[in-house]
């Protein structure tokens, strides 16, 4: 008898141990999944740019033909267009820049930015605290123009 109550106490442990644990393990796994995705995104957008700076790069091309080739990209991964913003610039300059313009050997640079609280999972639960929203992510590529 005395050892039938003993086994019985210790059972009671096991799921004590399992309530205190299982919630920490859930909350590392969310977190694991979020910083995941965060870093699909980042792998996304740096995608995108490289398309947009391929197309800079042709001679004829011109900013619409840019942006076209970055939204094709994003749309392929599922992220619409009014959650990110393409900025195309000469590599040496911060302002935007025409294509169309720049001589041949210019490097231009196409850079695709967005705020991680709006690609982000939806929706997130509270407890998922790695990354906060007002993050930015970014993809740039610099490729030289074709002459």
């Amino acid at each position: 008898m005395i050892v039938r109550n003993r086994t019985r106490r210790r059972a009671g442990n096991s799921v004590l141990e399992a309530v205190f644990v299982f919630p920490i393990l859930l909350v590392l796994t969310l977190n694991a999944v979020d910083f995941g995705y965060f870093f699909y995104v980042k792998h996304t957008l740096q995608g995108a740019a490289r398309e947009g700076a391929r197309a800079a790069a042709v001679p004829d091309n011109t900013n619409t033909n840019v942006t076209t080739a970055v939204t094709q990209s994003m749309n392929a991964a599922g992220i619409a267009s009014n959650k990110y913003t393409v900025a195309v610039r000469n590599a040496t300059d911060t302002a935007n820049v025409t294509v169309a313009s720049q001589p041949a050997g210019t490097a231009i640079l196409v850079k695709v930015t967005a705020n991680w609280g709006n690609v982000r999972l939806r929706p997130t639960p509270p407890f998922v605290i790695i990354l906060g929203d007002s993050k930015p992510v970014t993809g740039q590529t610099i490729m030289r123009k074709e002459g």
